[in-house]
């Protein structure tokens, strides 16, 4: 039997390397999505689009137009000192954000009072609403502390209470975005190039007439199953390789904790994606089904795995989705091991979920896969 298992791997690695298309999907592609995905999921906001609706024309309302037209994070595109101008520009999605400041604004300010302003936004993108509008309001409170140290009078130093406050951010001490989105990304390349491949496989075999040939021998099915994950399996463990390489080059990224602990949690992962995409490839007859239902499941890994949005935050049906979505584990176990130097003990849990994983779907597929001959 054991002769058998190696004719199929052999088999199977002969396939691989005969078909370039393959060795792209595997080696290239996560390269080149790994380079240009972490530039583009920027969650910094930027190039808001501003209005100032100036009602006041003092020299306060103009500092304050000019300090949020300075910021990184605004454009101002216009001035005027009607709103409904704002307003026709926020029609045709030339505005994001409109800052009103009304008439009296410098003369409140100055007398003591409660100088106020309107902020609007364009809600159609919720996100930018609402980083525009925390954006904005940061920069006013740090006007509003201006104008107030201006108007502190003099007094001996010493007498006027201060009270700092001092941050940190911890394993990530420059809240750098891609040292977080790397890591993650890297969990989710691994997944669709081991659940898409390995979807197609088997399907493959069917639409190509040769897996009536395989039917036909004494090969049991653990070991046609087996045959089928161990190529992909390597070769997963190569592109985990490489895409580790490219996060150190491109980005400066280099794990906190151990490389073995990555690899060894990659290839438990790849274990668990690699059956469920063996468990697809037994239910459907042909490579488009398979691919639908690959890309189905892909949407579901990405959106409720914690790459982008943090499992906690979700509602309690969706955190009970996510505990049954393998690449939240490895995700998880990724970033920790990156960027907090986790070992394998501390991600034990998350390993035994994963492992199991692996154990259900590869089981799944075996007790699936018909052999049968037509």
């Amino acid at each position: 039997m054991m002769g058998s298992l190696g004719y199929l791997l052999q088999k199977e690695f002969r396939l691989i390397f005969r078909d370039p298309t393959i060795l792209r999907i595997i080696m290239i592609m996560p390269v080149i999505q790994l380079i240009i995905i972490p530039f583009a999921a920027d969650y910094e906001v930027k190039n808001i689009n501003l209005y100032a609706v100036d009602q006041d024309h003092s020299t306060y309302s103009q500092r304050l137009i000019q300090k949020m037209g300075a910021s990184n994070y605004f454009d101002l595109v216009g001035q005027s000192a009607r709103n409904a101008n704002a307003l026709e520009m926020v029609e045709r999605s030339e505005v994001d954000v409109i800052v009103t400041i009304p008439h009296g604004f410098e003369k409140k300010v100055v007398n003591g009072e409660h100088g106020k302003l309107f902020l609007e936004a364009d809600a159609v993108n919720g996100i930018k609403a609402g980083f525009g509008i925390s954006y904005a309001s940061q920069i006013i409170a740090h006007f509003n502390r201006e104008i107030r140290e201006e108007w502190i009078p003099v007094m001996p130093r010493g007498t006027i209470p201060l009270i700092q406050v001092q941050t940190s951010s911890w394993y990530n001490p420059q809240s750098n975005y891609q040292w977080f989105m790397v890591p993650g990304i890297l969990a989710i390349l691994v997944t669709m190039v081991g659940s898409f491949l390995t979807a197609l496989n088997i399907v493959s075999e069917k639409e190509g007439g040769t897996i009536e040939q395989l039917n036909v021998t004494p090969i049991k099915k653990g070991h046609f199953i087996l045959g089928k994950l161990v190529p992909f399996w390597i070769l997963g463990l190569v592109s985990v390789s490489i895409g580790m390489l490219v996060a150190l080059v491109i980005y400066g990224l280099w794990p906190v904790g151990s490389i073995l602990s990555i690899l060894f949690f990659a290839a438990i992962y790849l274990l668990a994606v690699l059956g469920i995409g063996l468990l697809i490839s037994t239910l459907v007859d042909t490579q488009q089904q398979a691919t639908l239902i690959a890309f189905f499941m892909m949407m579901v890994f990405i959106l409720m795995g914690g790459l982008f949005t943090p499992i906690e935050s979700m509602p309690e049906w969706a955190k009970w989705v996510a505990r049954l979505n393998p690449p939240s584990y490895f995700i998880r176990g990724i970033r920790s091991i990156y960027l907090m130097g986790s070992s394998l003990w501390d991600l034990r849990m998350d390993l035994l979920i994963t492992f199991g994983f692996a154990l259900f779907f590869n089981s799944l597929a075996i007790l699936n896969y018909r052999k049968t001959v037509n």
